[in-house]
């Protein structure tokens, strides 16, 4: 899974580097496509901090609920039971 996931990582960093260069060398920035949106850089900082401020509490909750779980079942888990 770990590997999947590093794998799905560059791809998506390689993609990125290539539109990236595309529109530069059209002369597209991303304040042109900001303002496009409708958007400004105050905004979108804004908009961060708060899902933020929205996401880390819920995850902070969930984590008290589900790490706990998580060690209790690799504690009692059979010796010698493989993940695959």
């Amino acid at each position: 899974m770990f590997n999947r996931l590093i794998r799905t990582l560059v791809k998506v960093v390689v993609a990125s580097l290539i539109v990236g260069t595309i529109l530069a060398h059209f002369g597209i920035t991303s304040d042109e496509l900001m303002k496009a949106a409708g958007l400004s850089s105050d905004r979108v900082t804004e908009l961060a901090r708060n899902g933020v401020a929205w996401a880390l509490p819920n995850l902070i909750l969930g984590a008290v609920v589900i790490l706990p779980i998580w060690f209790l079942l690799y504690l009692f888990r059979p010796p010698g039971e493989s993940r695959d």
